[in-house]
């Protein structure tokens, strides 16, 4: 399996925005029935995708250099553990996807992600959002109609693995104002509009996900 030998590319993308600023008080898992309140007009509503098997991986197919910082086993953001789970719920069981769980709940897309069928997820690391800076991470976090047109633009309203991918070169997000996203190379040398992928194709119920090492911009795909 990729998975041991690259052992868990870090699911760290999915690490999407860790504001503790932004949690909400009581339980913080995002398997938790998300705030009654109506998110932002702005946020994601991907059209829900008929079932299909295309896109789906095992955890054999999982590669990329930071697969080996996921849990091991069944530990909770394991490979095992995630995989029979919705993705929103799965990425917040791991400790690397702090940051993507609390932006996912700051704009109430908790129930809207663990919906769909079938979707890609392209989940920045940790790392990637301190890129950013404390004070633009914080400005974001309270401002949900500006965080969920960022968050739609890592998500594909449509399975794929690696290979599909590779063979699509380009694909539309769920931000249609923010337009495609632009796939280079392959294996652990894959880019996401130039972010690289640090690892990929790991199975959740409903999506595949690609750990990146940047925040993608809307619109910077030209």
């Amino acid at each position: 399996m990729k998975t041991a030998r690259y052992a868990g590319a870090g699911l760290a993308a999915a690490a999407m925005f860790s504001l503790a600023a932004c949690g909400s008080s009581g339980d913080d898992s995002a398997s938790s029935p998300s705030s009654p309140t109506t998110a932002p007009s702005g946020s994601m509503s991907a059209p829900m995708t008929s079932g299909a098997a295309t896109g789906v991986t095992t955890n054999a197919d999982v590669f990329g250099p930071a697969c080996g910082q996921l849990p091991q086993g069944n530990a909770p953001g394991s490979l095992d553990s995630m995989g029979p789970q919705p993705v929103a719920s799965a990425a917040s069981t791991n400790p690397l996807l702090t940051k993507l769980v609390a932006a996912v709940k700051a704009t109430n897309l908790v129930d809207t992600l663990n919906s769909q069928e079938a979707i890609t997820v392209f989940a920045p690391a940790d790392s990637a959002f301190q890129a950013l800076g404390d004070a633009k991470f914080n400005e974001l976090a309270q401002n949900p109609s500006q965080l969920a047109p960022i968050l739609q633009y890592h998500v594909l309203p449509q399975r794929y693995d690696a290979k599909g991918l590779q063979d699509a070169a380009t694909a539309q997000t769920l931000n249609t104002d923010g337009g495609s996203v632009k796939i280079a190379g392959s294996g652990e040398n894959m880019t996401v509009n130039g972010a690289k992928v640090l690892c990929g194709n790991i199975p959740t119920k409903n999506a595949t996900v690609f750990v990146i090492d940047t925040v993608l911009t809307p619109g910077t795909n030209k």
